[in-house]
């Protein structure tokens, strides 16, 4: 079987590899042992399957020498195709639960004074990239969504803003990304905002976006440990699914 393959070396864990396909096509993602086996025809194990969408990102599971491999499946054809390692580490799914099983996680269904099911705190360079997408991907799912106001700019009260808009929601989004944590605010306590206690539960989902964990470690400390979303491993409506159902639940 025809085969282009992919020598990445020795990776870390958490490392993202971004493969880009101009047709459907298998991916896989193999260590040096399971890729020996592969390209002799013997069984072995893989991460990755059949793609069918671009771009397609893959998490290196453990530290290792890693292989990346495209094929058609021994069908006639051509796929043009490319793929990088992302710079920066991201959380492993490995130590993410799904939304509705983090016990931590708290929604307000208590107050019947809410207006609205969620609240999403942005810049307003990632309105169009990441804000209206999700916000009406949860519309779509029967959310009642409150955004419009947290067109933030420099100079904005964002303690402020954040308060008004918890007072008004059961759950909040914080899309974290370069633009918001350039707004000058980075003298802000931004643990206090992200986690306002309500019996030791988070009541605000940040949404890591474009973004990597040391630039948020950097940042924030504490905000890197919180549970958290991150645009470069889920897409936005597998986001929106996941809040949907930890508000409807």
């Amino acid at each position: 079987m025809n085969f282009s393959y992919y020598d990445f070396g020795h990776l870390d864990r958490g490392k993202i590899i971004e493969v880009q396909l101009s047709a459907a096509a298998n991916v896989r993602l193999m260590d040096s042992t399971n890729y020996n086996n592969y390209k002799n025809g013997r069984k072995h194990r893989y991460y990755g399957g059949y793609v069918k969408r671009s771009p397609y990102k893959i998490m290196v599971p453990s530290a290792g020498h890693w292989y990346l491999t495209i094929d058609l499946g021994g069908y006639s054809g051509t796929v043009k195709h490319s793929a990088r390692v992302l710079s920066g580490i991201l959380p492993t799914a490995s130590e993410r639960l799904p939304l509705v099983q983090e016990t931590n996680l708290y929604i307000n269904t208590i107050d019947t004074n809410k207006e609205y099911d969620v609240f999403i705190s942005h810049a307003s360079e990632d309105k169009e990239s990441v804000v209206r997408p999700l916000a009406i991907a949860l519309k779509n799912k029967g959310i009642n969504v409150w955004y419009d106001e947290f067109e933030l700019k420099i100079g904005d009260s964002l303690r402020r803003k954040i308060d008004q808009g918890l007072s008004k929601s059961k759950f909040g989004v914080v899309v974290i990304s370069r633009s918001f944590i350039k707004k000058g605010w980075t003298n802000y306590e931004l643990d206090g905002l992200m986690t306002k206690e309500v019996s030791g539960q988070q009541i605000l989902l940040p949404i890591w976006h474009d973004i990597t964990k040391q630039e948020v470690i950097d940042y924030s400390p504490s905000l890197a440990d919180k549970v958290a979303r991150n645009t470069s491993i889920e897409t936005l409506e597998e986001i929106a699914e996941e809040i949907a159902e930890l508000i409807l639940q």
